[in-house]
This record gives structure tokens, C-alpha cells and sequence, in this order.
């Protein structure tokens, strides 16, 4: 008897003293989650922490940022659009402290809305120092691009060539560079065209001059002129294409350029069903700023090799080298293609070039890309073209802080069910596993009652 009474007296000890371990386990725990706070997101790509490339954009803005939120309490599509944009901005908040977030309602102060010229319900306008941006869509590539924009220090101003048929920055043709263009005035560059039969000489206001494939020859003033804007340590972006040179070949001669005849093949791109006449490149100068950090494959269509001649007027990079398999098919390529060890030059084959050197005491830089259609409106979807692309205008621009990767896009995870699977999950969460544990307790309970 005494024996049954001690047992019952141990598990009343036990029933009162588990709580009490518990209350206090979760205490330690509460006291060392604020005092040492670490999260981890198991969320597939990471979808709820912010990039490493969004981390560093807030980096380059050391100082407070206003974000003003126009927005109701209530929207009728999206539900809480002020708990929306709490939340979306919070992975933000939390490596700037210093970040600052005000709502407005546009419907109880109308004249504010119309002064900041705000079009839809939800929109921000971000500021940082004396410069405003806009924000529209919730998503981290739209604010980064935003915060890019904040980022620099004042409009940079990129001049194209034209005049002779080149492709244009703002063009819409397949073979024009239009898109990219856009993505540029995104990243907060300004673009004009230059006709040097016209301009007394390159504006020097410029960050580069973009020469991008004439189709008609140049007039030899016109060069000229190219060639006192190079002298006066202008920057360049040349692309040079398979046709003739129509009157570059002078600058060609002054990069210390050699152009061969021949494509580039690569029976690399019959992975991506694509013709053998684009080559897929995936070696890179891991040692340049364009291409330290740079991982991803990218393709230039009708490429052409370039080589130098290496006289020490400039410190040239080889940047980007299309596959080992490659070769330059010197043949009609109408005709059954196939590398010719007598005629055809084998790969590696670069296709990229980086200049660089000190000129009127200030850093001159010049890249030549052996493909006009690598940045085309037709190509720069293609892998990470477009991401190569931005890197080397961040370059051209002196904007060596901004060269990056673009930001992930979220990757769609949601999950779709039907009303029935949903009903499941509801009664066996809600309902069956409950059920479970208060049948499971019972139990236990009435076991400990005989004892």
C-alpha cells in the first residue's frame, strides 16, 4: 500500500513538474531568440531571403531612405495592400535599419497623391537624398532596379553611332538593340544618338560611344573624329560583325585589332536546337571585373574571332572564349559544315576583348564584341546575355560598384488544389489529428488512474 502510494506521489511530482520544465524551457529559448535572432529560409530559391546582389544595392546607400506608400487600407483586388508592401519590405528593414516607411491614402489626401503624380493604388515613391524613384510592382528585380537607380550618383549618358544604318539603342527591329536599351534607361542611363557628319566632334559628356555594325562606309572626318575621342580618353563599345568594316578599319588598326575571315561554329548549340553558327561561350576571364563573378552561359550568333597585336599601348583581356569543340569555318556555311584542319582555325576562340590604359590622367576603357547580334533584340533573352551585357556598361561607366548578376526572378512555387483535397487536408488537420492526441491523452490518463 505504502509502495502505491509513493508511485502516485512520484507522477503527481512528474505531472506538476513537466509543465513547469516546459514554461521554463520556452522562457530560455523566448530570452535567446531576441537576444541572438537568426532566421533560415528552407523556402525553395530562397524566396524569402533578399540576394546577395540586393544586399550589396543597399550597401551603396548608406543613408536613410524614404519610402512613401500610397495606398488604402483596403484594396479590392488585393486584399491588406498595407500589410503587402509591410511585408515585402521587411527582409529590406531588416539589413537597413534606417529604412523609413510611410502610408498615405490617396482617397483622404488627393492633393498629395496628384503632387507625386501616383497613378495606381499601392504605389511607392522611393527617395534618397534629392533623387525619387517610383515603384509600382512588388517584386525584388523592380526594387533593385529602383535601387540602382537611387544608387548613382547622377544620369549617365550613353551615345550610339548613327547615320549609316547601325543598329540602334532604341530600335525595334530583330537586329536593333532596343530591349536592351530599355534595360539600360531601367538601370539609370540616359541614351542619344550621335551623326558625326553632322557633330562638330563626340560630346565628351558621354560615359561611352556604342558603334554597333555600319552598313554604309564612313566618311574619313567622321573617323577622324572617333579617333580624337579615343585619343582624348573617350570609352568605347565596338561590335564588330562578319560584314565589311565600311571605313572602322582605322580603328581597328588603332585597338591593335586582327579580324579574320570565317564564323565562328560550335557544335555546342545543337543542345539547345539551336544552328551551329551560335556559338555558346562559358569560359570567362575570372580575373576582369566584367566576368570575376560571372557563371552563367552565353551565346553569340555569327561571331568572328579577334586577335591582337599586343604592342603595349593597351592592357588587353581576352573576356569571353566560345567552346573548346569550336573552330572558324572559313567555307560557305550554306553548304555541309564541318571543321577543315587546313583551312579552319580551332578553338578556344575569344570573342570579347577588354581595353584598358591611362589616358589624360584618367582610366580609359574600351570592349569590342565579335557579335552585333549578342545584344540584338532577337538574342538577349537568350541564357545570360542581357545579365553579360549590363555588367559590361556598369564597366564602360566607371560603375565597377553596380556590376552584378541581375536579381533572381522569384520562382513560381504555388500550389494548386482542388476544393475536395483542400476539404481533406482541412478535416485531417483540423478535426482527425486532434482527435488523435485527446484519444492518445485518455489514455494515458485512464492508465495512470489504475496505477
Amino acid at each position: 500500500m505504502t509502495k502505491r502510494k509513493d508511485k502516485r506521489t512520484r507522477y503527481k511530482l512528474l505531472s506538476l513538474a513537466l509543465p513547469v520544465l516546459c514554461v521554463a524551457s520556452a522562457a530560455v529559448v523566448i530570452y535567446f531568440a531576441n537576444l541572438y535572432p537568426v532566421q533560415l529560409d528552407i523556402t525553395y530559391n530562397s524566396r524569402n531571403t533578399l540576394s546577395a546582389q540586393s544586399a550589396d544595392l543597399l550597401k551603396q546607400l548608406p543613408g536613410p531612405l524614404q519610402i512613401v506608400a500610397f495606398a488604402t487600407p483596403q484594396d479590392p483586388k488585393s486584399g491588406d495592400i498595407r500589410k503587402i508592401i509591410r511585408d515585402f519590405l521587411a527582409p529590406y528593414h531588416r539589413l537597413k535599419p534606417n529604412l523609413r516607411l510611410q502610408f498615405i491614402d490617396p482617397r483622404e489626401q488627393p492633393k498629395l497623391a496628384a503632387d507625386a503624380d501616383i497613378r495606381v493604388n499601392g504605389e511607392m515613391v522611393l527617395s534618397y537624398g534629392e533623387r525619387n524613384e517610383h515603384l509600382t510592382a512588388l517584386n525584388e528585380q523592380a526594387f533593385a532596379s529602383a535601387l540602382l537607380r537611387l544608387a548613382r550618383a547622377r544620369d549617365r549618358l550613353i551615345l550610339y553611332l548613327d547615320g549609316h544604318g547601325e543598329r540602334k539603342l532604341n530600335g525595334i527591329a530583330n537586329f536593333d538593340l532596343g530591349d536592351f536599351g530599355k534595360q539600360l534607361k531601367i538601370a539609370g542611363f540616359r541614351i542619344n544618338s550621335v551623326n558625326l557628319s553632322i557633330a562638330q566632334e563626340v560630346p565628351t559628356n558621354a560615359s561611352f560611344l556604342v558603334i554597333a555594325n555600319p552598313q554604309i562606309d564612313l566618311l574619313p572626318i567622321e573617323m577622324q573624329k572617333i579617333i580624337r575621342y579615343l585619343e582624348a580618353g573617350g570609352n568605347l563599345l565596338w561590335f564588330v560583325d562578319q560584314e565589311p568594316l565600311h571605313g572602322l578599319q582605322l580603328l581597328a588598326e588603332y585597338l591593335e585589332l586582327l579580324l579574320t575571315p570565317g564564323t565562328v561554329v560550335d557544335p555546342l548549340s545543337a543542345q539547345y536546337n539551336a544552328p551551329p553558327t551560335l556559338a555558346v561561350a562559358s569560359t570567362y576571364d575570372n580575373k576582369h571585373a566584367i566576368t570575376e563573378h560571372f557563371n552563367l552561359n552565353t551565346v553569340f550568333p555569327f561571331a568572328r574571332q579577334l586577335n591582337v597585336a599586343d604592342t603595349g599601348n593597351w592592357h588587353i583581356t581576352p573576356l569571353v572564349e566560345v567552346a573548346q569543340r569550336a573552330w572558324v569555318e572559313t567555307s560557305d556555311l550554306n553548304q555541309n559544315i564541318r571543321f577543315d584542319k587546313n583551312q579552319d582555325s580551332a578553338g578556344p576562340i575569344t570573342v570579347a576583348l577588354a581595353y584598358e590604359r591611362s589616358a589624360s590622367d584618367k582610366p580609359q576603357r574600351v570592349v569590342v564584341i565579335g557579335s552585333g547580334n549578342f545584344l540584338a533584340n532577337t538574342y538577349l533573352g537568350l541564357l545570360g546575355n542581357r545579365d553579360l551585357g549590363v555588367n559590361i556598361v556598369n564597366w564602360l561607366a566607371d560603375d565597377d560598384a553596380f556590376i552584378m548578376i541581375q536579381p533572381r526572378a522569384t520562382i513560381d512555387t504555388a500550389l494548386d488544389l482542388s476544393k475536395v483535397k483542400l476539404a481533406i487536408i482541412a478535416v485531417s488537420l483540423l478535426i482527425l489529428l486532434p482527435l488523435l492526441f485527446l484519444g492518445r491523452a485518455l489514455r494515458l490518463w485512464w492508465k495512470k488512474r489504475k496505477i
